[in-house]
């Protein structure tokens, strides 16, 4: 699917491509090596995970702008165990069942705000059997959430502590398909 002239939306093998994608996440995301280390493992693990797949927003020179990969959410698997509780307080445990995970969604700085990220995610969840999808990210205000937003996410849960994170997160949920430019509601 292309995004843009120069950067094509499509099937990703995140395992053979990790690195690579993790040096695009720790820019994005301002992580450090000691980070990237510990999260290449979990991504690696991740992709053995039934249903699991990938994407990637790449250059016409080969390089990765941007990935997002997801899976089946699984109630057994940790991020599901951490952020039931905020679900359950607010009446939304509902949406872990039968929902697929956007688990990371990282777009390089050089190449952010040109729809990559919206072509990543409904790219990937227009492929998902599950009627919903669901994710976590920072709990502020930012330009990725107003993409998810904009997409028909709407915040389930606020102020979800993940062990070892700095900040609060807050999970959001979307019906899919995602919405596209100019829809106003939910199909």
């Amino acid at each position: 699917m292309p995004a843009e002239p120069d950067v094509l939306v499509g099937p990703l093998d995140l395992a053979a491509r990790v690195d690579e994608a993790l040096a695009v996440q720790a820019v994005a995301f301002g992580l450090s090596a000691e980070e990237v280390g510990v999260r290449r493992h979990i991504v690696l693990r991740h992709l053995s995970y039934p249903g699991a797949r990938a994407l990637g927003a790449t250059t016409v020179d080969g390089r990765l702008a941007g990935f997002v990969y997801g899976m089946p959410n699984d109630r057994a698997h940790w991020w599901s165990t951490v952020v039931e509780p905020y679900l359950r307080n607010n009446g939304a445990e509902w949406w872990l069942d039968d929902s697929f995970v956007i688990t990371e969604l990282h777009v390089h700085p050089a190449f952010q705000g040109r729809g990559l990220g919206r072509a990543l995610i409904t790219t990937i969840t227009d492929t998902a059997a599950e009627p919903r999808s669901i994710l976590s990210a920072i709990d502020t205000e930012s330009p990725a959430r107003a993409l998810y937003r904009g997409l028909g996410y709407v915040d389930l849960a606020g102020q979800v502590h993940f062990p070892s994170a700095a900040r609060p997160y807050a999970v959001m949920g979307a019906p899919l398909p995602l919405l596209r430019h100019g829809q106003t509601e939910f199909r």
